[in-house]
């Protein structure tokens, strides 16, 4: 599909924000809509029918290949063969992004709910279109964010616990992003969103290993709440002057490597972390980008946050495959050149390979 043009104004939020059970909720459905349809990933949907018997009713599908423009073509006339008024979004990042932008091509309301605590793609007003092969390709900002979210905490639990460590992966680059892009801004919500990127990242430093330690207990809840609802938060009060910057890019890049798609997004954006402040530290000898390094590499020790390709699964990779990577992420288009200086694929391949150095290497011309 086309990208659309960023908007001019700003989508903050849902319309509503649930925490409940959705088997509490459902029989309010019908409020939303009389002929639902529900799109989401195989296991995702099967885990959100076990949980709430009544969402069986409802016709399905997958949401696969990927989120790619054959799935929603295919997905549009399946949509539309069902007459459908609602669209259920139930899954991961890319099965909601996909039904984000399913609903954005039928014109219909969108309800987002969320079976881990891996991204805020619930909340947001943004998608992300990938080849069939998983390569991303572009992102398409869309009119608003969706109509509802809920929030099951339950059906959150049930997850991977790796789910909800990769959401913190992709929370907490909010913050080493957005104060590269925006904390210069004088604009009051960006200023408002920039901030709160800062607390969430202190919030997830100070308490992802106590609710780690006890998954469903109240810390692991707020922990649930900053990846899903509180990272969205920032993102729509910062709109398009708090966009990705290295973390995300480096994300992108890595995606065109099919070994690398067995590493969630997160984890891709946690390592694209480490990359970018090591692109810092390699301009400009910058010693709080190296502080904020070793702090984040003790940090990702605790919970299981990748610290080296090796981590990704990427101990492997070839020289061509490292410059696939780095040409891409380099690429004219790319969020990477939202750092306020220049990065060449070449300077790009040494940070990728020297996430764990000790100290920067020094200045590049």
């Amino acid at each position: 599909m086309t990208p659309t043009p960023l908007l001019p104004s700003l989508c903050v939020a849902p319309r509503q924000v649930l925490r409940c059970s959705l088997s509490e909720w459902a029989p309010e459905l019908s409020q939303w809509g009389r002929k639902p349809v529900l799109i989401g990933g195989a296991q995702s949907l099967a885990q959100a029918k076990t949980h709430c018997p009544a969402l069986a009713e409802y016709p399905a599908f997958h949401y696969g290949p990927d989120c790619c423009e054959e799935s929603l073509n295919r997905l549009e006339k399946a949509i539309q063969g069902e007459g459908a008024d609602l669209i259920l979004g139930v899954g991961g990042g890319k099965a909601l992004d996909t039904a984000k932008l399913a609903a954005f091509k039928t014109g219909l309301p969108i309800i987002t709910i969320p079976t881990s605590g891996a991204t805020c793609a619930a909340w947001t007003a943004l998608g992300n279109i990938y080849s069939p092969e998983g390569a991303f390709l572009y992102d398409v900002p869309l009119p608003r964010c969706p109509d509802l979210l809920l929030l099951d905490y339950d059906l959150i639990l049930a997850a991977p616990t790796r789910t909800l460590v990769a959401g913190i992966g992709d929370a907490i680059a909010k913050w080493y992003e957005a104060s590269v892009s925006s904390a210069d801004s004088t604009d009051t919500l960006t200023i408002a969103a920039v901030q709160q990127a800062r607390v969430l990242r202190d919030l997830l430093l100070q308490k992802s290993v106590p609710a780690l330690q006890e998954p469903g207990g109240q810390t692991w809840r707020e922990v649930v709440d900053a990846t899903v609802l509180l990272a969205g938060v920032s993102g729509g009060l910062g709109g398009a002057n708090c966009r990705t910057v290295g973390a995300h890019a480096v994300h992108n890049g890595l995606t065109q490597l099919p070994q690398a798609h067995g590493a969630l997004h997160g984890e891709k954006v946690a390592y694209g972390i480490l990359v970018q402040l090591r692109l810092e530290e390699m301009v400009s000898a910058n010693q709080l980008a190296l502080t904020a390094r070793q702090q984040l590499l003790k940090f990702y020790g605790e919970i299981g946050l990748p610290r080296s390709l090796n981590d990704l699964g990427l101990g492997q990779i070839t020289l061509a495959e490292l410059d696939q990577v780095a040409q891409f992420t380099c690429a004219p288009q790319s969020d990477l050149h939202r750092l306020p200086f220049e990065v060449s694929p070449e300077m790009l391949k040494a940070a990728l390979v020297s996430t764990q150095l000790t100290a920067p290497a020094g200045t590049w011309a």
